[in-house]
């Protein structure tokens, strides 16, 4: 099927409905674009046969997607639906397909197995598409027909009933199977002679009609994963059935989720079985949480990894750090982009690590600050103490040795060695290497007066 068939999304407007500087199909559904959906439901039927037609704000979309193998086509203007099809006509022409499955960008909730069946309902059809029956049929294009046989789609604000008779509940979904060869005799005769003034996709449908092709509405019922998301209440409708999608998911895969109703999973994370998620949390990106971990609620993470057997304790924040086997995070911990914790390390409430690597059994248990740092394997971090690490210019390295103790309150400034199994005084300011197995201290003599009273 992948080698004769492919799939366009049309992806180029603006969406004004949702009154946002970004193009509609980059609204964020669980931290993803919602156009990733989109992809996910396609790729495993099309692989690399697979088009989006972009437009409005173009290059923010190839960003969105930077990195990814996708083919992108250009809508110099958006014209409609119509016109986007023949912007990339030439394209599908060149890859040699037979049919072309054209899909809105902004239907998040579709899955691969409706498409599926789909195709193969349409096969035989020269110009096939699905339709819905709604109770409030809204602004959706109308289905037009004639002793059960489709006659026309017509868009709801050009809907004439003198002419079509009294108006359907029936609705098109905005989902169609082309064929190639029918089709390129239809599309140079699509016109905007509408109230929009747009080229619309669902003139196929008549013109087919009329040249007696074969065309049929494949009728879904009320599908509700087969709408698009217009404005902000839709927007958020389809994110809460796609975030108790995902959950009921990694439930029936053995993980445990303690009140799903309030976790929210990325698509892009993977959970094994035998971890252990507390609601409610966040977990964003391509996150990986392994078995017998445990993330308590509260807890928001992106791009993480929590290894096997490790705990994130309740209201800690990591975004692409790694916290690895048996370590134990927060409460109210801070891991960013950078972090990496070893076997059995440790860091506690109000601690915050940035591009540093606590070593084998190393601990910051509370109220410390570790910037580009690298702490060896069961060195102790005492409160209060912070890697002084930017000079105003320039980020530069702390190195704290095997073993090394560092005492409450003190201030290391980089660059600067700590030697293994050394001791640093609380309340130092350690701005010279201390070589290993020695005591520094670098703090002012303490005086003490009299303490005079007024009388």
């Amino acid at each position: 099927m992948a080698s004769i068939t492919g799939a366009l999304i049309l992806a180029a407007g603006k969406g004004t409905r949702m009154h946002s500087d970004k193009p509609k199909v980059l609204q964020s559904i669980l931290g993803e674009p919602m156009l990733r959906f989109v992809y996910d439901a396609l790729e495993p039927l099309f692989g690399g046969n697979l088009w989006t037609v972009i437009g409005h704000k173009a290059d923010m979309v190839r960003e969105a997607f930077k990195g990814e193998d996708h083919r992108f086509v250009v809508q110099e203007k958006q014209l409609g639906t119509g016109h986007a099809l023949q912007a990339a006509w030439e394209e599908l022409k060149a890859a040699g397909l037979e049919r072309v499955v054209v899909v809105n960008g902004d239907t998040p909730l579709l899955p691969t197995s409706t498409v599926a069946t789909f195709l193969k309902e349409a096969m035989d059809a020269d110009v096939a598409f699905m339709t819905l029956t709604l109770p409030d049929p809204g602004a959706y294009g109308r289905v037009v027909r004639h002793n059960r046989r489709v006659v026309a789609i017509v868009e709801a604000k050009d809907y004439d009933e003198t002419l079509y008779g009294p108006e359907p509940d029936e609705i098109n979904a905005g989902i169609y199977c082309l064929r190639m060869d029918a089709v390129e005799k239809l599309l140079p005769r699509l016109t905007n002679a509408n109230k929009s003034g747009e080229y619309y996709i669902t003139d196929l449908v008549g013109l087919a009609v009329a040249e007696r092709m074969d065309v049929i509405g494949v009728e879904c019922g009320q599908d509700p994963n087969l709408l698009g998301v217009n404005d902000p209440a839709e927007l958020i409708r389809s994110e809460a059935l796609v975030r108790a999608r995902i959950a009921l998911n990694w439930i029936e895969k053995r993980v445990l989720i303690h009140a799903p109703e309030t976790v929210r999973i990325s698509p892009r994370a993977v959970l094994e079985p035998g971890a252990e998620i507390y609601g409610p949390c966040e977990i964003y990106g391509a996150s990986r949480i392994a078995r017998a971990a445990v993330v308590h609620s509260h807890c928001w993470l992106r791009d993480a990894v929590v290894a096997e057997g490790a705990t994130v304790h309740p209201f800690s924040h990591v975004e692409k750090a790694e916290i690895g086997p048996d370590c134990v995070v927060g409460p109210y911990a801070r891991l960013r982009p950078g972090a990496v914790m070893e076997e059995g390390a440790r860091v506690g409430n109000f601690v915050e690590m940035k591009k540093a690597r606590p070593g084998k059994g190393a601990k910051a248990n509370h109220l410390t600050y570790l910037g580009d740092a690298e702490v060896g394997p069961g060195a102790n971090i005492g409160a209060g103490t912070i890697t002084c690490n930017y000079d105003g210019v320039h980020k530069h390295k702390t190195v704290i040795g095997e073993g090394a103790f560092i005492g409450s309150n003190s201030a290391l400034v980089a660059p600067v060695t700590i030697g293994a199994g050394s001791l640093v005084g609380a309340g130092s300011v350690i701005t010279k290497d201390v070589p290993d197995d020695s005591l520094a201290i670098a703090r002012g003599r303490q005086t003490t007066l009299p303490r005079r009273r007024n009388s």
